[in-house]
This record gives structure tokens, sequence and C-alpha cells, in this order.
């Protein structure tokens, strides 16, 4: 019996004993071809080299060192590099454990920025239906993710919420793609002078909706508006990339893509990709100015805070992605998968938009095409495919609630950077076989 207390109380996950490349093997030595990159989390495949050897050696020079009393070469490295590729003046860099705690350390770190420039009363965020900001009650309050946020609501922050940039499902049939992108800007600006400008700290939101959602990129020039209504009305602009960033969407930061400048972007997963447990906070440079001409410390801290192997590991996944060329790989690899997934989908009854950017991909189930009705929720069907597909051999990323939290089913794809066009032909091939198993299992398509 398994004393661990898994995700599942009822049933104990396999077990994982081997993974290289895309291929995880478990205890029985049955294969699995990762798609998903566990939690898009794998950009470079699992036992890459290059990263083991990089934390063998900071395993052999220091394997922790309390940011209390030191900091650490790797740290240092890695964070005056990931300052270095972003653009502007996104300079200041805080290492954590993990996107969560990256999340916490953006909305701690934004407040206090209010509080050294005098306006204590700033203690409202503003963010987004069907988002997802970790798990941690910070991160969990500003998120939209109803599911996760329900058993633990009378705990959470009031948060004001606006709708999500979600054109397949909310863009109205009579309208333009710029009449929508302005109708979502007027409900932001209303909810900021509902609120009281003088009132909230920032806005937060994903760059490209992750897991909750299914990979769904904002509308043309959405962002750009949004930031110039964040400097209208004073507030900071917070991008969630923990799921989205570090090459996953074509550019190393997705936000590159837009056109516009965050105060505080929120890094995770990808950013040691699976390597090491690590998350970070890029920072321009005023917001930590006011910290530092003002009381001079930012008052938060983790005890693991820039470890030194995690961020060794981190640093030498940015060397291989930057030395390999896997941005640009991310973007042909990302359009080749996507064109074998419309030859394979596009035409099938089910599923009712492929979209994405880059290798992170989501196709959007549905019971009707022509009226985009959701399945049932009680018929799990994202649960369905989750085991036909590991039957088959292939992890995929299945999630319910895309559309309110409750209804809708969506599959996340999100497989390493180093995928080959036949690997990714392998997942297509077999993604196929496992929707077609759980839609014939389905009680409502017998």
């Amino acid at each position: 019996m398994s004393h661990i207390i898994h995700r599942n109380l009822r049933r104990a996950p396999r077990l994982a004993v081997r993974a290289a490349g895309l291929t995880v093997t478990d205890s029985e030595g049955r294969h699995y071809l990762d798609a998903s990159g566990g939690a898009a989390v794998s950009s470079l495949g699992h036992a890459h080299p290059e990263v083991l050897a990089a934390m063998h050696a900071q395993i052999e020079r220091n394997t922790y060192a309390h940011t209390a009393f030191f900091t650490c070469e790797a740290a240092e490295e890695l964070a005056t590099r990931l300052a270095g590729d972003a653009p502007g003046d996104l300079d200041h860099v805080y290492l954590v454990s993990g996107g969560s705690e990256a999340m916490e350390t953006a909305l701690k770190l934004a407040r206090q920025y209010w509080l050294e420039r005098g306006q204590p009363q700033r203690t409202t965020f503003i963010a987004r239906r069907q988002s997802y900001h970790g798990n941690t009650l910070g991160a969990l309050a500003v998120g939209g993710n109803e599911w996760r946020r329900a058993p633990f609501a009378p705990l959470l922050i009031d948060v004001p919420r606006v709708s999500p940039c979600y054109e397949y499902r909310d863009r109205a049939d009579d309208e333009t793609g710029d009449g929508y992108t302005a109708r979502l800007l007027h409900e932001l600006e209303q909810t900021i002078l509902a609120t009281g400008p003088e009132n909230v700290i920032g806005f937060v939101a994903e760059t490209v909706v992750g897991a909750t959602a299914g990979a769904v990129p904002p509308t043309p020039g959405y962002f750009r508006a949004v930031r110039k209504l964040c400097d209208q009305y004073g507030l900071l602009l917070i991008l969630d990339e923990v799921m989205c960033g570090m090459g996953r969407c074509g550019t190393l930061y997705a936000f590159e893509q837009e056109g516009m400048l965050p105060d505080l972007v929120v890094l995770g997963k990808g950013l040691g990709a699976g390597y090491q447990p690590i998350g970070a906070v890029l920072a321009r440079t005023p917001i930590v100015a006011a910290l530092r001409e003002g009381s001079g410390a930012f008052q938060h801290g983790h005890t693991y805070m820039g470890h030194p192997v995690a961020a060794a590991a981190a640093l030498a996944v940015q060397k291989v992605i930057q030395r390999d060329n896997l941005l640009g790989a991310v973007t042909t690899r990302g359009a080749a998968l996507r064109r074998m997934l419309r030859t394979a989908f596009s035409n099938h009854p089910q599923i009712g938009d492929i979209r994405g950017r880059g290798l992170l991909i989501g196709l959007e189930l549905v019971a009707d095409r022509a009226t985009k009705k959701p399945f049932d929720p009680a018929l799990a069907l994202h649960a369905a495919i989750k085991e036909a597909a590991m039957a088959r051999g292939l992890m995929v990323y299945p999630m319910g609630g895309t559309i309110d939290g409750r209804h809708g089913d969506h599959i996340l794809l999100a497989p390493p950077f180093i995928a080959s066009e036949a690997e990714l032909a392998e997942i297509t091939s077999r993604l196929a076989d496992a929707l077609q198993a759980a839609l014939t299992s389905s009680p409502s398509r017998r």
C-alpha cells in the first residue's frame, strides 16, 4: 500500500521507472509517448545529457545555500540570462520553486510596490474568468478555474473578473474580430471604473490561456490595448506565463508576440523543463527601484528560493534552447503538428476547434459542431480520453469545465521541443485512436 496522498485516493497511478527523450516507461515495461510534456513542462524531453551534467556538476560544488546568507553563481547567471533575453527593462528576477510560488510572489511584489509609493488603499486585483494561476490561496483567488476554487472559496480574497479572450465561444456571429476585442476592452475598462482605479493593484492574465480553457490565444491587438488601459488608469499588468512561456509558444516570452511590455512576468514549468522545481518572477526596473528607495527590502521569501541545483538545471535548459535554435523548432514543429491535427480532425464531428501557438495546442470537443453544444459533464469525456490514450501508450492533457468550470471538454497537447515529425505523426495517430475509443464507449455515443 502506498503511503503517498495521490491525486486520486481510490486508485494509485502507474509507477514510472525510466524516461528518455519523449518516452516514459512504467514498472511493467510499458512505454508512453509524452505528448503533453507532463503538464507542459518537459520542453527538452527527459534525461537530456547536458542538463543532467550541469546538475551533477552543481551538486559536487554546492547543493544548498540559504539566500539570507549567500547567493550562488548558478542563480546569478540564470537571472542575468533571463533578464538579458527579456525585452525592455524587465531586468530583475526573483527565483522560487514553482509556478504557484511565483504567482504569490508577483501578487505580493505588486502590493508592496504600491505601499512603497504611498498608496496603501490599493488592495484589489482584477482578473479573468476561465483562467488558472496556481493552487495556493492567493493564486486561486486571482484564478478563474471554478472547479479548483470552489472548495476554498471562503478563504479567498474577492477579485473582480472580466470575460476571457475566448473567441471561439464568445464572439457573436454578427461580430467582427475587432468588434469582439473592443467589447472585451470596454468590459475591462468599466470594471476598472466600477472598482475605482485608485483601489486596483493590477490586472492579471495568462498571455495564452493554458490548461483551464485549452491553449486559447488572445485576439490581435488585445494585449496592446490592455497595456494602454493599465497605463491610462495607473494599474500594473501581470502576465502569467507559467505554461505558455519559456519558448512554448515560439518566442522565449509569449508576450513578445503581442508588441507590448508587462510590468511583471510569472514563469515556471518550462523554465526548468522538469529537471528541478523552479519558478521565477521578472519585474521592471521602476518596481524594484520603488522598494530599493523605500523600505529597502521585499517582504517575502521561501526556504528554497534561488536553489543552486535548480538554478543550474534551468540555466542549462536555457542554454540548450538557444544553442540548438529550439525556438525556431517550436514554430516549425508546432505548425507541422497543427497541420497533422487539421488533416486528422478538421472534419471530425466532435472536434469544434483546434487552436494554440507553437507547441501549445488545444482541441475543443463538442457534441454538435454547428451549435458548439458541449458534452454532458456527467460523461467525464476528458477523463475517458486520458485513459484511452494511456492504454495506447500516449500521454495527453485533457480537461473538463472548458467553458464555465463545469461544461466543456478539451485536450491539451504540449510535446517537447525536440519532437521529430515522425513522433508528431505518431502522436496524432494514437490520439485519433484514443478519441474514437472514448467516444465509442461514451453512453451518449452508443
